[in-house]
């Protein structure tokens, strides 16, 4: 089954967001169907904090080393597509497929700020990187991003304007991340026939995958959500080490054994 052909409305897959090569290949050997980057996990591994601060060769080269751990479709989340320029998108959709990666998703939020590209040049830059993909050899799937409701940029109600028009530029799947209540993601979903993302994350997380398929949803990602729960497991976990001397919260450690036999 190619990455297009995962994305069924109503029948939705995990696409399952790795932040290095060992979470590419145990959430593979878990048997995720398709993985993403996560530009904020990526960037936790660096050091940075999310938004803007990772540079596309960066992003590129850190694909490479999950699409060559692991024998599944790998995406890209690359933010903004790098650069404000619509040609900057195409570029950025040609570098992807070069290096083999199955699809990637662009957002419409400017850099590393919460502010969003005004909607002419949002829809300008989408039927670039379409249009781009459309001119590939072999097949790609891109995903256009409204993130304007997630960072207050924008309301409901100019995320469907935004995603219709994204539509018509040719994206091949659309994603509005963390709409304020179930029933606007519901919305979102009616707006569109093409495939619809949705965040596991924050209140999302409390759905489950039937509830997301039964209103039409085609692929759930996660995120940085996944990371973050490593990253909480390390604070709580080390705070209660360095403050308290309690050693306790290591019994839940997964044996190594186990560890590696997802990564042989």
């Amino acid at each position: 089954m190619t990455f297009r052909d995962l994305h069924q409305p109503g029948n939705p897959f995990v696409l399952a967001n790795a932040w290095d090569i060992g979470s590419a290949k145990m959430l593979a050997g878990l048997g995720a169907k398709a993985i993403a980057t996560s530009s904020a996990a990526h960037a936790f591994t660096l050091g940075l904090p999310d938004g803007g601060h990772v540079s596309r060769d960066q992003a590129l080269a850190h694909a490479q080393d999950l699409i060559s751990a692991v024998q599944i479709p790998v995406s890209g989340d690359f933010e903004d597509g790098f650069g404000p320029d619509p040609d900057t998108c195409a570029e950025t959709i040609r570098l992807s497929a070069e290096i083999g990666l199955a699809g990637i998703c662009i957002e419409d939020t400017i850099g590393a700020s919460e502010k969003t590209y005004e909607f002419d040049l949002a829809v300008e830059r989408v039927r670039a990187a379409a249009s781009a993909a459309r001119a590939l050899p072999n097949d790609f799937f891109f995903v256009a991003r409204a993130d304007g409701v997630m960072t207050n940029g924008y309301d409901l109600d100019e995320a469907i304007r935004r995603i219709r028009a994204f539509d018509d530029a040719g994206a091949d799947g659309l994603y509005v991340p963390i709409p304020k209540s179930f029933d606007d993601l519901k919305r979102i979903v009616a707006a569109t026939t093409k495939p619809v993302n949705v965040l596991a994350a924050g209140p999302y997380s409390n759905y489950s995958r039937a509830d997301f398929a039964a209103i039409g949803i085609a692929r759930i990602s996660l995120g940085s959500a996944l990371a973050r729960v490593t990253h909480r497991a390390i604070h709580d976990t080390g705070s209660a080490i360095l403050a308290n001397g309690d050693f306790s919260g290591l019994s839940a450690a997964m044996p190594g054994d186990d560890v590696d036999k997802f990564l042989i």
